[in-house]
């Protein structure tokens, strides 16, 4: 796949147990070029982003911390980016993050304003930084487009994603984001998101067989690749990892 690149998504361990990190890792790395590891994504702890991308970098695969502003103060967030230093760790994502299942936002930092951190802050003997962002498909802010590189929100409609990649200029990579649809009850959950338009037929071929959701993300992938539209893909694999992997490893 040189030329477009496979960033697969961890799920990050709410226990501190790496084990099954190190299984997705270890499944995923003949098909993928680097991981992404989320940050308290879905509201809940989880391990550090910043540590487990280590842990990914340790076993011999490029590590991307995902970092939420709404859960850091500044000098929390300086205290994650000399904790990436000191490991190793060079890229970010940065991301607003949905509402906490417990507490409150901090309100204190934005993605725009961590961006703008992230470039004042270097460390003697350290790469500089590489920080990235996420869109939906709208128009790109500038200090967006001024990234490193940009995530561009999961969608199930090929067509779709290819519109918007011709409505914005952008000089910096862009990864399509594609989400495997597990189940049948994720699909159904899914669908009920606004920002999200899963195709009615594709939810009644997971109804009918679970190996449609991964079908379909696979087939997504070669079509983008294909199109030489964007860098490559944000993959969210969630449990079907193992099948993801087994049918790219073939394909690609």
């Amino acid at each position: 796949m040189r030329g477009f690149e496979l960033i697969c998504e961890v799920e990050p361990p709410t226990r501190p147990d790496l084990k099954k990190v190190r299984h997705q890792i270890g499944v995923m790395s003949p098909v993928a070029d680097a991981f992404l590891i989320p940050d308290n994504h879905i509201g809940r702890a989880t391990v550090s982003s910043v540590a487990v991308a280590n842990e990914v970098q340790l076993m011999g695969a490029r590590g991307i911390a995902c970092l939420n502003s709404r859960d850091r103060n500044l000098l929390g967030f300086r205290r994650d980016l000399l904790t990436a230093a000191a490991y190793g760790v060079e890229q970010f994502l940065f991301v607003h993050g949905d509402d906490p299942a417990e507490g409150a936002r901090t309100s204190q930092l934005t993605v725009r304003t961590m961006i703008e951190q992230a470039r004042e802050t270097s460390y003697p003997g350290c790469n500089p930084f590489q920080v990235g962002a996420a869109t939906r498909l709208t128009t790109v802010p500038t200090w967006k487009a001024e990234a490193d590189f940009l995530y561009v929100q999961v969608s199930y409609d090929l067509d779709e994603l290819l519109r918007w990649r011709e409505t914005v200029s952008l000089e910096i990579p862009v990864y399509a984001g594609v989400m495997v649809l597990a189940s049948a009850k994720m699909a159904h959950n899914l669908a009920s998101l606004p920002q999200l338009k899963i195709p009615p037929a594709l939810i009644e071929a997971v109804d009918r067989d679970p190996d449609a959701g991964v079908d379909h993300a696979c087939e997504q992938i070669l079509k983008l690749r294909d199109s030489q539209a964007f860098s490559g893909v944000h993959l969210v694999p969630v449990s079907r990892y193992r099948q993801v992997a087994a049918r790219l490893e073939r394909e690609l």
